[in-house]
């Protein structure tokens, strides 16, 4: 019995540790990578937009609903969990800026989506400005995924989209 009350102790101890450390980072970061892509600005610009599409080539979307709105906006399935995204600038074919519309995630922000001509293919950057609200997910999200680990993922499928590869800068 005394062991096991040690072993709970501890175990609320890091918990409490977690909180507090992820209470002392900051609620929002910024995260941004660049990739160069052999498909030119106006294809790229059509793959990315196409949220349609999206589960035919992210292997993290189940599925895509399109919302009934003017804009673009949208809902992403994946593995059980639905998050909103609205357009909020649409200047094709170099920029393209959405955000995440649901209110009471445990998380938020936007992704800033800048397409260039870079010889006969195009330089995609994407820059988050991420806020993350819940203090034990900010930890988390700092030191075990990384603020970049979504933009990877989603520049490492976009890549082998338009038959290339792209490879995430680990420093």
């Amino acid at each position: 019995m005394k062991w096991l009350l040690i072993v709970v102790g501890v175990l609320v101890l890091i918990v409490a540790m977690v909180a507090v450390t992820g209470a002392m980072l900051p609620q929002n970061h910024v995260a941004s990578r660049t990739a160069q892509l052999s498909a030119n600005p106006e294809t790229l610009w059509s793959i990315v937009t196409d949220v349609s599409n999206y589960p035919s080539w992210r292997s993290d979307v189940d599925s895509v609903e399109r919302l009934a709105t003017p804009d673009l906006k949208w809902r992403e399935v994946s593995g059980g969990d639905r998050i909103t995204f609205e357009a909020v600038t649409l200047d094709a074919p170099s920029h393209f800026v959405a955000h995440i519309a649901d209110k009471g995630l445990p998380f938020g922000g936007t992704w800033d989506y800048r397409i260039e001509p870079a010889g006969t293919g195009s330089r995609i950057t994407i820059t988050e400005k991420g806020e993350v609200y819940n203090p034990i997910f900010r930890f988390v999200s700092r030191y075990f995924m990384g603020h970049t680990a979504t933009i990877d993922k989603y520049l490492t499928a976009l890549a082998r989209r338009t038959g290339d590869r792209y490879e995430p800068d680990r420093r």
